[in-house]
């Protein structure tokens, strides 16, 4: 549910080059340290604008930021009360397709050859490089996601409101399956990788996903995650699955059953390059994903994302959160199994024509610069972490992140949890070399 602006301001704030903590007894006024915001798409004065036009005229407020994106059929309203209590509808009488705003839109503008993409693979040769760097323009995003979009139309027969389950690493394939199961209202939702073969199922299970996506293993600390044996066992539990595709990561040999499973890459091979799947006209509230909770409190919850508050709300955060930039490179460090990688690897990125890194393996692998080696290599611009992980990489030593380049870049953010002071003067001091905001 989404009453006001989502800008989230920080109880940290620094003075010249030193963070103080801001005083929670303080008026909300006085607890932000002003400051010349020029260029950018908010500041804090205009954040009080914001808050302001909330209270006087709501609804006009939210259809003016609505109105940023590209409708089918634009929203004459902004809310109504839901079916159950504290839940509502956003935009409800819109049209509207989350697919078509991250790659249609920018394939018919001059981003078509921008590069959307920048994926990383975890191996590296002897020296350290990387073995594997994949980059893709929206254009090929785009036609990729057409073709798996195909794929799942004329193979499988799945439409508009079918669910199916997406278990897959940190690999291209990821978000090209998001993208074409959104592109035809097919409800999608992704499982972790790092879970195991009973969470999977009670997902399945839950959600009643006939279709299920994974992979043949993937790397993780350089050893190798046989993925597809750990879906089989999960399937042996998921009495709604029909049919599996497997993605080809590594070639390695694995138990596919005959009728059942397929190989993505042969699957393509009869589907022509320039192949298009019109995009649906999608109800605003249509389901785009259900995630799951953990299930680490009892039994896991779904949460569902619709197409059209969803793209309103991410498109927002960009902005205002992330003050994001044409020449931005954009850096979430997040798995997209979690909704952090959801909004701002795929969704939010993509959304605003960003150019994007996202990476297969752990940041200390093979050593504990492999994250600064990456904002060196690509040129980050904004980079976006948790404080678990820096926590991690702050006990390796500071030399690890000193030994590269990271002039590039001109915001830190942090999510998950509220950042511990010392993990946030690291941010600042050592990654951000006291010139980043955090």
């Amino acid at each position: 549910m989404l009453i006001y602006p989502f800008v989230y301001v920080s109880r940290w704030a620094f003075v010249g080059e030193e963070p103080r903590i801001l005083g929670e007894a303080l008026p909300f006024e006085e607890r932000i340290e002003l400051k010349n915001w020029a260029g950018r798409h908010v500041s804090i004065e205009s954040y009080f604008e914001y808050h302001r036009k909330t209270l006087e005229n709501f609804e006009e407020f939210w259809l003016s930021v609505a109105k940023e994106l590209d409708w089918f059929s634009p929203p004459s309203k902004a809310v109504e009360p839901g079916d159950y209590p504290y839940v509502y509808k956003w935009f409800p009488d819109g049209r509207i397709n989350i697919s078509y705003l991250a790659l249609d839109r920018h394939v018919r503008s001059w981003r078509k050859n921008k590069v959307a993409y920048i994926w990383e693979g975890e191996p590296v040769d002897p020296d350290g490089r990387p073995k594997e760097i994949k980059k893709y323009t929206y254009y090929d995003l785009w036609r990729e996601a057409n073709r798996v979009a195909y794929v799942l139309s004329r193979n499988f027969g799945l439409k508009k409101g079918d669910k199916i389950a997406i278990y897959l690493p940190m690999i291209p394939e990821l978000p090209i399956f998001m993208l074409a199961a959104a592109r035809l209202g097919i409800i999608f939702t992704v499982v972790f990788a790092g879970f195991t073969a009973e969470n999977l199922a009670t997902t399945i299970n839950d959600i009643g996903a006939t279709l299920l996506i994974t992979v043949d293993g993937f790397y993780r600390r350089g050893k190798v995650i046989r993925l597809k044996d750990v879906a089989d066992r999960a399937i042996e539990k998921s009495p709604s699955i029909k049919n599996v595709i497997v993605v080809r990561r590594l070639g390695i040999d694995v138990n596919m059953v005959d009728g059942r499973d397929y190989w993505l890459d042969e699957l393509l091979k009869g589907v022509p390059q320039n192949a298009y799947v019109e995009p649906e006209r999608l109800e605003s509230t249509h389901p785009l994903y259900v995630l799951y909770t953990s299930g680490t409190t009892g039994k896991p919850k779904g949460i569902i994302h619709d197409h059209g508050g969803y793209a309103v709300l991410l498109h927002a955060t960009m902005k205002w959160v992330f003050d994001v930039r044409d020449d931005d490179i954009f850096y979430c460090t997040a798995d997209i199994g979690w909704v952090t990688g959801h909004s701002y690897i795929v969704f939010g990125p993509l959304i605003e024509g960003l150019t994007t890194v996202f990476y297969e393996g752990v940041p200390d692998y093979p050593a504990p610069d492999r994250w600064w080696s990456m904002v060196e290599r690509y040129g980050v611009t904004v980079f976006y972490t948790t404080p678990t992980a820096v926590r991690m990489l702050m006990r390796y030593g500071d030399e690890w992140v000193r030994k590269h380049d990271r002039s590039s870049l001109r915001l830190i953010h942090s999510v998950g949890e509220p950042i511990n002071p010392s993990a946030w003067r690291w941010l600042f001091e050592v990654v951000g070399e006291k010139r980043c905001p955090v």
